[in-house]
């Protein structure tokens, strides 16, 4: 017998859950399977490099901005072109408001919901039923607060939605006096926002309903993030370090040697490939030391770090971890919090910094060749590698994305939760959505993580009676 969640809800992009019971109506396995294909690799080769930062924005219009950095980075890798101190700052202090705006989206409209409003019917599992729940007034705050963050997205980057403001070698755009004061008074306003979101998620966490969902799931995977010198936490720039389960530092690498650590997999069944890591490598869907699976995202990137960069994110991030590495699924909820929490301090703090309204905002690039950039998406690590022809064209592209390289634990997470509420063949809406919770805690990204490398096998089985009747394949 089959179970099939279609389509899956509250998250950006099309999939879909199918779950196998066995003959006693227990769960025999479980996939979420994504059937869309987005091919940006493809049709990124021909074009000139210096549009990558504005094509590869419109993969999403959820996180724009890290492709868009991550295409600027790699770019700057590609010309050798090192962007001036203040065009970091400018770049990073875009980047923190759009991780503040993303977690706040997940946390109050799309997974978090599942956390706040619990088995509530599914016309009641919205926003609006959030409204009813926490009042008025707090929707309005979470209104006002998104839209302070994006409106600092469009100073720094010319846009709300799709920045253009990132080019080779720095950035396009600088910052005004009258504009750095406006964004420090939305900035210290967002810190005191993300105070109070951490106050209402605290009142469910250690309640009865937070450890069933604890429950759901926990796996022992290694963990993936990038962090600067020091090992904190860092969303645009520095090393990328891998924790083994149990928490020691398996690698620390530079983004240009990513490669070297990670390698994919693909399944017939999904247009998502699978990456792990090559020194532990492929084992299939299971956890453990001995497997190559890892996770990104909020929970691999406070798992890897040894703190964070500002003041009340650290005090947060040590009671977070006071018992090591945290691996229960749905402990990403706790981590976004405190990230979301951090993105508006380092708002705050760039906004104070008194070379944020410099105006050296661009290193000229120099002879084209090949580049990577790394930064963490709100959803995790997000890789963009060019390589360019002596024209500065785009010849190759290659990109992981988070969702990408959550794309096995997830299925694991689905599996792991299906098995836990699904016994006997009991199927009910409430029951489902138990399941759907468990991939929502990584906040997918399927528009992002469906491209394509080079010949994407379709496959398609003709089942009669049971059985498989006819199997088509095509490559496309």
């Amino acid at each position: 017998m089959k179970v099939s969640i279609d389509p899956i809800t509250r998250l950006e992009g099309h999939g879909r859950i199918e779950i196998f019971l066995n003959d006693k109506g227990n769960v025999d396995r479980a996939y979420m399977q994504i059937p869309e294909l987005r091919g940006f690799e493809q049709f990124c080769r021909g074009r000139k490099a210096e549009d990558m930062p504005i094509i590869t924005a419109r993969i999403c219009g959820v996180c724009p901005e890290a492709h868009h950095v991550a295409a600027a980075k790699a770019l700057d890798r590609a010309f050798h072109a090192e962007p001036p101190e203040t065009a970091k700052k400018l770049r990073e202090l875009l980047y923190n408001a759009y991780y503040f705006y993303d977690h706040c989206l997940h946390l109050y409209y799309l997974g978090g919901i599942d956390v706040l409003l619990g088995d509530v019917p599914k016309e009641e599992r919205n926003v609006i039923g959030l409204i009813r729940k926490f009042g008025l007034e707090v929707g309005k705050e979470v209104i006002k607060h998104r839209r302070y963050a994006m409106e600092i997205v469009k100073t720094l980057g010319g846009r709300e939605i799709h920045p253009v403001s990132s080019i080779p070698g720095g950035v396009s755009k600088g910052l005004t006096e009258e504009e750095r004061a406006d964004i420090e008074k939305k900035a210290e306003e967002c810190i005191d926002f993300a105070t109070t979101t951490m106050n209402i998620f605290k009142e469910v966490f250690g309640s009865k309903r937070w450890n069933e969902m604890l429950g759901l799931d926990s796996m022992q995977t290694y963990y993936m993030g990038m962090v600067d010198k020091k090992n904190r936490a860092n969303y645009y720039d520095g090393d990328i370090r891998v924790v083994s389960p149990d928490g020691k530092e398996f690698a620390k690498i530079k983004p240009d040697d990513i490669f070297k650590y990670v390698e994919e997999t693909v399944e017939e069944w999904t247009y998502v490939k699978f990456p792990y890591l090559k020194k532990v490598g492929w084992k299939g869907f299971t956890d453990g030391m001995e497997s190559g699976i890892y996770r990104v995202g909020p929970l691999g990137r406070l798992n890897v770090a040894d703190g964070m960069n500002t003041k009340l994110a650290m005090k947060e991030f040590t009671e977070f971890k006071k018992n090591g590495p945290v691996h229960e699924t749905f402990g990403y909820y706790q981590a976004r919090l405190i990230e979301m929490l951090n993105a508006a301090e380092r708002m705050y703090e760039l906004s104070r910094d008194s070379g944020i309204t410099g105006t050296d905002l661009r290193t000229m690039p120099g002879e084209p060749g090949d580049g990577i950039g790394v930064v963490e998406a709100a959803r995790g690590t997000l890789i963009h590698h060019y390589k360019l022809d002596k024209n500065g064209l785009v010849e190759e592209v290659n990109l992981i994305v988070a969702t990408t390289n959550n794309n096995a634990a997830i299925n694991m997470s689905v599996a792991n939760a299906a098995r836990k509420v699904i016994k006997k063949g009991k199927v009910d809406d409430i029951l489902l959505n138990k399941v759907e919770s468990a991939f929502r805690c990584y906040d997918p990204c399927l528009a992002c993580a469906s491209h394509a490398l080079g010949e994407t096998p379709l496959v398609a089985n003709i089942h009669w009676k049971g059985k498989v009747y006819k199997r088509l394949e095509k490559n496309v």
